[in-house]
């Protein structure tokens, strides 16, 4: 009995060791592979083709609609690709064992300048039952060099004090000229420009007296009035690049902008012909015998004031070309290269300036009474650029106003009233004097009520006397940074923060304020932000140093952190930016 017991014990012991063996043989074919060794990817750029391989392990497949092949830097791009025919699987289309996929090179090049980086991303199963995460796998590959125009493209869009700062430190001082000269011609399109045009024009009439200018009389006024512009310009850029000084907020100083308002209401008052403003006889007789061969008569001295003002009051608050070449002065101390490109920038902006010049020299009819109506209308002209400078520092509801005066009395003037009977022009001429009256009109019953904006003088009717511009803070609201106060606001939200650094002065900043920040798709995207407005206004000592932190120059500025609370410098953008593209560029700081 004892020996069939132990038998029997034995037996079981050998089958249970043999099971067991079994089933931890079982265990080990169920342990899956690692992403790694499930899949091998592979890139290789050969000739005009990148090859593309993923090799899969066994029993390892990839499903057909979780392959994605696309370009992910410089830009987003999804990729077209062939693909082979793909393996039927559960009803679904997959692929096993190993995968070729080619990419045309010029595919990709010509719609990405520079080097790229492709990505590959795919989802795996293996048979035994498993399922892998979405795996992406990115190749870094050299592009053909961008080219001249390619380069100039890419910079003039670029809202980067920073990286165009770079552009001057790493390209060579040929293409540095073109590019700045590119600028100029590009910021002369901007309304920035426009109100030099009937100042130029002005003194151009004015120095005419009853002659008609030659073209190389009106051309050299023009020359002069830029070149003054642009020395300004080029000037205020090295001093401010080297003594880290905002040159161009002093100029935003009320008492100055009082003064050059005043100068500009009595050249209004000249141009309507109540006076005469010159210089002594005796200084005009020794001006006018050093400047004949010139054909100046005197007018060269007026005419470089009248450009230094303009560059320094109706000029652009500040532009991306100009807050990256003070950059790069401040940071290499090369006030040479900065200053050259400061110059030839302005000079581009100057083009349609000359243009002006050499049109009112070869198209201005003769001498006569049509003068006496040319200087009145660039004397409205110059009252509205009055108004446009003490918009700056006075309420928005008495710049309403005297825009209103303005509209109201050019209809009187036109005699929008008198009962002359007239036919052709003379009606035209009558109908504009009534949309003068009405929109004066509308803008002083939109100033009585509160509203804000010239473009929309009902807004307070409209929008039950909330206003519209939403995105627009208290103006109160967010003065008195410091460093360390937004640096508190900075770490404690939960999101990423854009700051926005703005001025009462700064025209760019309203437009900002008016135009981008309530825009739909822009409040869309700000929601995913905290969005801190910064009014510098006050231009005092922590004002400058939040500048001086975050190496800006002038405003408007915004500047990026991410959820981690880190500053995104490549990511600054300066100056005005319309709305679609601050939406976009909302999104890649999100990404």
């Amino acid at each position: 009995m004892g020996n069939i017991f132990r038998m029997l014990l034995l037996a079981s012991l050998v089958l249970g060791t043999f099971a067991f063996a079994g089933f931890d043989s079982a265990l080990k074919k169920q342990k899956f592979l690692s992403p790694e060794v499930a899949f091998q990817v592979k890139a290789v750029k050969k000739n005009d083709l990148i090859e593309t391989k993923i090799i899969m392990a066994d029993k390892i497949h990839i499903y057909d609609d979780s392959l994605h092949y696309r370009i992910i830097s410089p830009s987003t791009l999804e990729l077209a690709v062939k693909k082979p025919k793909a393996l039927e699987l559960d009803g679904d289309k997959v692929y096993a064992k190993e995968l070729k996929v080619t990419i045309p090179v010029k595919e990709i090049t010509s719609k990405v300048k520079g080097d790229y980086t492709l990505e590959i991303e795919f989802q795996g199963c293996s048979d035994a039952g498993i399922c892998y995460q979405p795996i992406k796998k990115s190749f870094n590959f050299k592009g053909a060099e961008p080219g001249l125009f390619d380069k100039i493209s890419s910079l003039t869009k670029e809202g980067n004090t920073a990286k165009i700062a770079d552009v001057l430190g790493n390209e060579s001082s040929f293409f540095i000229i073109i590019l700045f000269f590119v600028f100029g011609l590009l910021l002369a399109l901007t309304p920035c420009v426009f109100p030099m045009i009937p100042i130029l024009s002005s003194i151009i009439v004015s120095q005419s007296g009853d002659e008609k200018p030659s073209v190389a009389k009106a051309f050299f006024t023009s020359l002069v009035y830029v070149v003054s512009m642009a020395l300004t310009y080029t000037v205020v850029g090295i001093a401010a690049g080297l003594l880290g000084a905002d040159i161009q907020t002093a100029m935003q100083n009320p008492w100055v902008l009082t003064i050059f308002a005043a100068m500009f209401v009595a050249l209004a008052f000249s141009l309507f012909g109540y006076y005469e403003i010159g210089l002594p006889a005796s200084w005009q007789s020794k001006i006018s015998a050093a400047s004949d061969e010139a054909g100046q008569k005197g007018g060269i001295v007026g005419t470089a004031v009248m450009g230094l003002l303009s560059a320094l009051i109706v000029g652009p608050c500040v532009a991306p070309p100009l807050g990256g070449a003070v950059l790069f002065i401040s940071h290499t101390g090369d006030a040479l290269l900065g200053g050259v490109a400061l110059f030839v920038m302005s000079m581009g902006m100057g083009v349609p300036l000359l243009l002006v010049g050499i049109g009112a020299g070869k198209f201005m009819p003769k001498p006569g009474g049509w003068m006496t109506a040319v200087s009145q209308v660039f004397g409205v002209m110059m009252l509205g650029l009055a108004i446009f400078m003490l918009g700056r520092i006075l309420p928005d509801n008495i710049t309403m106003i005297l825009w209103a005066l303005l509209f109201i009395g050019s209809a009187l003037y036109m005699g929008i009233f008198e009962s002359k009977e007239g036919e052709g022009m003379m009606k035209l001429f009558k109908l504009l004097a009534m949309v003068f009256l009405l929109y004066g009109a509308s803008l002083f019953i939109g100033a009585l009520s509160g509203a804000n904006s010239i473009l929309n003088p009902f807004e307070k009717f409209i929008s039950g006397g909330k206003g519209t511009v939403e995105a627009k803070a208290d103006k109160n609201g967010h003065l008195g940074y410091s460093v360390a106060r937004l640096m508190k606001e900075v770490k404690a939200s939960s999101k990423p923060v854009v700051v926005d650094f703005g001025k009462d002065s700064c025209t760019a900043c309203a437009e900002l304020d008016h135009i981008t920040f309530p825009d739909p798709k822009v409040k869309k995207q700000l929601k995913k932000f905290t969005f801190i407005q910064v009014d510098l206004t006050a231009n005092s000592e922590e004002d400058k140093a939040l500048l001086k932190k975050f190496e800006l120059f002038g405003t408007p500025n915004i500047i990026f952190f991410d959820k981690e609370h880190n500053y995104l410098p490549e990511k600054s953008l300066t100056g005005f930016i319309e709305p679609e593209a601050f939406a976009k560029h909302l999104e890649s700081v999100l990404k």
